[in-house]
């Protein structure tokens, strides 16, 4: 099941491309959108990143996509294979690791698993690494 936050962040990732007119949803959309939770903001800020760089750098990123579809185009915007992967990968890890809910830091963490994204080069960038994205999420509690 996917945290309240992690679907807030999705429709707002889903708006902003709607709103923008690119075809598709990105990872990078994705990322802007988690960017502005606080629990991922304090994992960006432990591992040393510069948020408003990031976001700002991200925001480039996409502006600067070409693949837009028209204003008034009826097309159904769709998400690239990269962000579908980054949501089952964070779903994975969730179900694996025995817990119940996804959340914005388990997608942060599953960011890392498109290592030639833009996402990553810019975290990265950052110097923010997927062992610390790692070791920032919750344990799931143990089963009794």
């Amino acid at each position: 099941m996917l945290s309240s936050e992690l679907e807030s962040c999705l429709e707002q990732a889903f708006r902003q491309v709607h709103s923008s007119h690119p075809k598709f949803v990105s990872v990078e959309h994705l990322l802007l959108a988690v960017l502005e939770t606080p629990a991922v903001r304090e994992a960006l800020v432990s591992g040393g990143a510069n948020l408003d760089r990031l976001g700002s750098d991200l925001r480039q990123h996409i502006e600067a996509d070409n693949l837009r579809r028209a204003p008034d185009d009826e097309y159904k915007v769709q998400p690239q294979p990269g962000f579908q992967r980054v949501l089952r990968r964070a779903v994975f890890h969730v179900q694996n690791s025995g817990g119940t809910e996804v959340g914005v830091l388990n997608v942060l963490a599953a960011v890392f698993s498109g290592r030639h994204s833009r996402a990553v080069f810019l975290l990265t960038r950052e110097r923010v690494t997927h062992l610390e994205m790692v070791k920032s999420l919750p344990r799931p509690e143990p089963l009794s």
